[in-house]
């Protein structure tokens, strides 16, 4: 078995890009390799700013004789069907295709014998092909040539068995090929001349000698280890970014981490504003003291080795960031000038949708909103809530969110804090647009809870009032987004929000809110699956309509899920899908079945002792189902359902439903099946429980 080695050797790649297209290459050659009937035992990717490599190993030297198989049409197809089925197998006639009996006819099938060879002879192809077919966001021509690539392409490392590869890549124009070879170069600043390899390991071996670490999971673990080590000599804590510590590592082939310090007066500053000032512009992780508070150094990631131990890389990062933070320090300075009140004039110039009016028209919604949810929180205060909402939107129309937009809700905490409001309206407002993923943090405080399902609830309503709703996997106005942010807000406060009567304040229609109620239906699903809930239990529960009290019907559907997993439970489900498969194959037969079952099973009419005892046990467990449901006892339901096990059971093993001979005992006995059915579905529609 043989080793592959490809290195593509360029200008720098964007850090954005390299990791999909290491996954790219690798995808598309090992495509390649499997189309040409090539086994392998493994394959990796990697990606430097300056190169992409990959490595397959376990390749056979030698490709084997393979065989393959194309059925055509039916014989006696017509001609012009015999023909496209000749050409695309490459045959003259029909006289070296073969006739066979599948079973169901005799059909023409072509037989194409494929001579092995060596492996290094489609080896070049694949690579052509690979680099052909590799999806750049983004590419480029250079010089005179019509080849497209990411960037200018330098050189092509092609090793097969540890022999180069006969190939090439074409710019075009007038410039020269790039012909398959053995050599690279290491770091562009700290390595010279040309490195010559001769399989993966001495490639790696030679590329580290030379300041290149190849391997993107290998350069961040070397930053993190520097950076918390010069972090720890300072007294301070590395806060690693895994985002920005991705980009980073696709930054530099020789990571080098440094610690700087933040100038005094720009302390003052929000933390959040310096953290992302320095991630967006400049790439420094932040750090913190040992309270958790920011700290004034930043750790920055050279691509060098310097001299003097770093001092002039160190002293040129803190001018620039003394710079980037002028910036935000004036914005922040200035901003305080006017108060959030003032600002809100400005919101009617901003378009929220054309079809739903301005930001201004959005905080009006807002306000109605928040009043109508604010009984549905426990300790919510209604003034607190509407003035919460009223400025939620206010910071828009700061220059510190002009310049940052990621700091929208942020600053107007913020902002809401200098100006003395209220502890409880500051942090709604900086707290409205949470949760804004699964992992973010979700609001606990009252006025919070209120605010953010008031942002949330009115996005999904207007959105939907206009037709604008999620499709596919089109989703342009974070709808989903929106639905599990409500979700989690709801569940993990325990909010009693009736959700239809919510929708109604922006006059939804009823169908819209059906349509709405059922995209949460289908959110709470995956939502409820990653906790490992059963998607046919949140169905049998919705199914039963009328409920949009997301805490009540989550405690039913646990209360089901729990119900379904004894043995009483499973027994029950099964007699239920006797009777409902029962009932439903009579009313195939008579359309008019449905109505005359519909009326209460008549006592005087049955024969057996089981049929009385299931109506007996009927009565007596509706009389405790009900009262269970009306006090949210879905438990005890549960446990009402169970008591019909038994009775059921002794039905089935004793009593004939069909009797021919007695119509009227006949429909009796489906009256009694239909009335199991009914009364297990107050608590579930059953029928949707799969098995």
């Amino acid at each position: 078995m043989a080793e592959f080695l490809l290195e593509l050797l360029s200008e720098e790649i964007p850090a954005r890009m390299q990791t999909q297209a290491a996954e790219d290459l690798q995808r598309l050659v090992c495509d390649g390799l499997k189309g040409a009937g090539l086994d392998f035992t493994s394959a990796r990717a990697f990606a430097t700013p300056r190169r992409l490599a990959l490595v397959v190993d376990g390749l056979p030297a030698t490709r084997a004789d393979v065989s393959e198989e194309r059925r055509g049409p039916r014989v006696g197809a017509p001609d012009q069907a015999i023909q496209g089925f000749l050409k695309g197998a490459g045959l003259a006639s029909l006289d070296q295709a073969e006739k066979r009996d599948t079973g169901r006819g005799e059909f023409w099938f072509a037989v194409t014998a494929k001579k092995g060879g060596p492996t290094a002879e489609v080896l070049p192809g694949i690579i052509e092909a690979a680099m052909k077919a590799l999806p750049w966001p983004k590419s480029m021509r250079w010089g005179s040539g019509t080849m497209s690539w990411v960037r200018p392409l330098h050189s092509i490392i092609a090793l097969f068995d540890g022999a180069v590869l006969a190939g090439e890549a074409a710019p075009g124009g007038e410039m020269k090929p790039i012909r398959f070879g053995a050599r690279t170069r290491g770091h562009r600043f700290l390595s010279k001349g040309e490195l010559e390899v001769a399989g993966f390991d001495d490639y790696v071996a030679k590329l580290r000698a030379a300041h290149v670490v190849l391997d993107p999971a290998e350069r961040k673990k070397i930053i993190v280890a520097g950076a918390e080590k010069a972090c720890a000599a300072a007294q301070v804590t590395f806060k690693s970014d895994e985002a920005l510590l991705e980009e980073v590592a696709g930054l530099v082939e020789w990571p080098v981490p440094m610690l700087g310090t933040i100038d005094g007066q720009f302390m003052d500053v929000p933390p959040e504003v310096l953290t992302v000032s320095m991630k967006s512009h400049q790439r420094y992780f932040a750090t913190a003291r040992k309270d958790g508070a920011f700290a004034n150094r930043f750790v920055v990631v050279a691509n060098n080795v310097a001299r003097d131990g770093g001092v002039t890389i160190v002293g040129g990062n803190e001018r620039v960031l003394r710079s980037r933070l002028s910036d935000a320090k004036f914005f922040w300075d200035q901003d305080r000038k006017l108060t959030l009140e003032q600002r809100l004039p400005r919101l009617k110039d901003i378009v929220f949708h054309a079809k739903l009016g301005s930001q201004a028209d959005r905080v009006t919604r807002l306000e109605i909103l928040a009043e109508k949810i604010v009984p549905h929180v426990p300790g919510a205060d209604l003034a607190q809530a509407i003035l919460a909402a009223h400025l939620s939107k206010a910071d828009l129309v700061t220059g510190m969110v002009g310049e940052f937009p990621e700091l929208q809700g942020v600053m107007g905490r913020y902002y809401a804090l200098e100006e003395k409001l209220p502890a409880a309206v500051a942090e709604a407002i900086g707290d409205h647009y949470a949760p804004a993923g699964p992992n973010d943090r979700c609001p606990s405080a009252p006025v919070s809870i209120v605010v953010a399902l008031a942002d949330k609830l009115d996005a999904l309503v207007s959105f939907w009032s206009i037709g604008e709703k999620p499709t596919g996997s089109r989703d342009p106005y974070a709808m989903r987004r929106a639905a599990l942010g409500v979700i989690r807000i709801v569940v993990e406060n325990r909010i009693r929000v009736p959700l239809e009567e919510i929708f109604a304040v922006n006059a939804v229609t009823f169908v819209a809110a059906k349509d709405l109620m059922a995209f949460f239906a289908d959110r709470l699903k995956v939502q409820m699956r990653e906790k490992g809930v059963r998607h046919d239990v949140v169905d049998a529960v919705f199914a039963l309509g009328g409920e949009d009290d997301l805490v009540r019907l989550l405690a039913r559907v646990e209360a089901v899920q729990a119900f379904l997993a004894t043995e009483a439970g499973k027994n029950l489900l099964t007699a239920y899908g006797r009777a409902a498969n029962i009932v439903r194959a009579e009313g195939r037969k008579d359309k008019t079945l449905s109505n005359r079952i519909a009326a209460a099973p008549d006592a005087a009419l049955m024969e057996q002792h089981e049929e009385k005892a299931v109506l007996s046990a009927l009565a007596a467990v509706e009389q405790r189902v009900g009262p269970a449901l009306a006090s949210e006892d879905f438990a005890g339901a549960m446990t009402a359902l169970a008591h019909l096990r038994a009775p059921i059971d002794a039905f089935f093993d004793k009593v004939t439903v069909n009797v021919s001979d007695k119509p009227e005992l006949r429909l009796n006995r489906l009256r009694l099946l239909n009335q199991i059915r009914a009364t297990m579905d107050k608590v579930a529609d059953f029928s949707r429980i799969e098995g």
